[in-house]
């Protein structure tokens, strides 16, 4: 039968787009009906989706603050000002933006603990689990290099705070702590450095490392909980239904973020002042009040050793068996399941009490 009229005409205008981009077309539409096992319908499994659109979002109100935001101390406060006073929707684009960043590192956080307890980091993902590690400290990097950039005084302060953290370090503390803030103390070469690692830096390493892990995830296909494994199992297609259950996640996510724009909306505070005493009650951001409230029990000297050094080689320590998991639970015990419960419980104390205000403390 002859196709009609309109047929032959689809048909030439998708020949025509595949001659425009020299693709391989039959690679992209395996990877459209790639089967997905049936079990990831369920929605914690579309979290590493969400983590995509949410860092799409935060390039995209990224580029658009670029436009305005000039990386100084004697304008940067002001830029910011201007853009929540006169730009239009101008408010409305920071506040997504701060807001999307604390999401953003919120969703890290819950799609990391989700693998961990399903087990997904056994062979052969090992080199999944370490892209994923490593993502979750750049979006770290993220929040903590982008704290300063509107230079108010919460900012300036918390970020005075967080890069004394590095100096505890033995030997190469010191140092550390200088390149971080361009100098001796936090100034306008900090916020310059900063801003360029925010701007700069971090998205291309993080652009990078994205990229490796989606081909990793792509390479060794989505894991399946050690439950149902070796069971006869239901599966769905990529496109559209798994893509469909993943657009409900970023629907959720720009919802959530819009509301609380709208609400909530970000302030700016007051512009930081170098030579003024640091107020009462500075905190860092919520990601890091844990170890924030963790050194502040530690003593002056343990065993002779200063108390904040132990604490800072601790969390180091942390960071690096975070890395090695794969490795350090290569068969899937449930010793590894206790000693992150145990963390992960003391991660959350800690938090809690560094949240609670302290009776005579004003508020930051």
């Amino acid at each position: 039968m002859k196709p009609e009229p309109r047929a032959e005409r689809q048909q030439a205008l998708i020949e025509r787009i595949k001659s425009m981009f020299p693709l391989d077309w039959e690679i992209v539409r395996h990877m459209g009906a790639e089967p997905i096992p049936h079990h990831l319908k369920k929605w914690w499994f579309c979290l590493g989706g969400t983590i995509l659109y949410l860092f799409v979002v935060q390039v995209a109100t990224g580029i658009l603050l670029l436009l305005y935001y000039r990386p100084s101390a004697a304008e940067a406060f002001e830029s910011v000002q201007y853009m929540m006073a006169d730009v239009p929707f101008g408010w409305l684009i920071r506040s997504i933006h701060s807001w999307g960043a604390n999401l953003f590192v919120g969703v890290v956080f819950a799609h990391l603990i989700s693998v961990f307890f399903l087990k997904a980091y056994l062979a052969p993902r090992e080199m999944t689990w370490v892209t994923g590690v490593l993502l979750l400290f750049l979006a770290l990097g993220f929040g903590f290099s982008g704290y300063l950039l509107p230079w108010n005084t919460l900012a300036f302060f918390a970020t005075k705070v967080g890069t004394d953290v590095p100096a505890q370090i033995p030997v190469v503390g010191h140092l550390l702590s200088r390149i971080m803030r361009g100098g001796s103390d936090v100034s306008g070469a900090t916020l310059s450095r900063f801003y360029g690692i925010h701007v700069a830096i971090l998205p291309a390493i993080s652009t990078l490392i994205l990229g490796a892990h989606l081909l990793l995830v792509q390479r060794h296909g989505m894991s399946v909980p050690r439950s149902v494994e070796g069971k006869t199992r239901r599966s769905i297609s990529f496109v559209p239904d798994f893509l469909m259950r993943d657009m409900v996640g970023w629907l959720a996510a720009v919802g959530l973020l819009a509301a609380l724009a709208a609400f909530f909306p970000w302030e700016l505070g007051v512009k930081a002042d170098p030579f003024a005493p640091a107020p009462a009650g500075i905190r860092p951001e919520w990601y890091f009040l844990w170890m924030f409230q963790g050194l502040k029990y530690l003593p002056a000297k343990i065993f002779g050793i200063p108390g904040e050094t132990l604490g800072v080689l601790f969390f180091g320590a942390l960071g690096a068996g975070l890395l090695a998991v794969p490795w350090l639970d290569p068969r899937g015990k449930r010793g590894i399941v206790v000693a992150a419960l145990v963390v992960l419980a003391a991660a959350a104390i800690l938090t809690v009490l560094a949240l609670l205000p302290v009776p005579g403390e004003a508020k930051p």
